[in-house]
């Protein structure tokens, strides 16, 4: 029998798990109290989700939505769970949520050699936009900053997704 994941808004008690998965998946996590600060601390603009499968948080994202545009934060999904869809789920929840608030557009930062996050991100419409030199203070690595200018056009055509 196929396992479903279920995608929900992230909630105080789901801070364990994914915090475990920022540490399972990232060399420089967030903190344990940067992670409730995105829950907590009266932030109308942040927004996000986890992915649910199996019994278990596998994967988490964020957002901030602020006037006509979503700003994602975070994204991660650990690494037995990846290439099921849970990471595309996630980011179209997001969409969903930033056009019910008004965002029309939605931008993110992602590793230079990060392909395989960068062909999913082509999947949903975001094209490349800039440059952030020696973003990534872990490796010194570039950002490119990704932009996708219509949201609503992407969900459209991902409606089952």
């Amino acid at each position: 029998m196929e396992t479903e994941t279920v995608l929900r808004e992230m909630t105080l008690p789901d801070i364990e798990q994914v915090y475990a998965i920022e540490c399972s998946c990232f060399t420089q996590p967030w903190s344990v109290e940067s992670l409730i600060g995105e829950l907590t601390r009266n932030n109308d603009i942040a927004y996000y989700v986890v992915a649910e499968r199996d019994g278990r948080i596998v994967g988490y994202a964020g957002c901030w939505i602020m006037f006509d545009e979503a700003h994602m934060t975070n994204i991660a999904v650990i690494p037995e769970y990846r290439r099921l869809g849970i990471a595309r789920g996630m980011i179209l929840k997001m969409m969903r949520e930033g056009a019910s608030r008004g965002a029309s557009s939605m931008t993110l930062e992602v590793r230079e050699f990060n392909y395989k996050a960068q062909d999913l991100y082509a999947s949903l419409d975001f094209t490349k936009a800039g440059v952030r030199k020696r973003y990534y203070s872990d490796t010194g690595e570039n950002a490119f900053i990704l932009w996708n200018n219509d949201i609503k056009k992407t969900l459209e055509k991902h409606q089952n997704g």
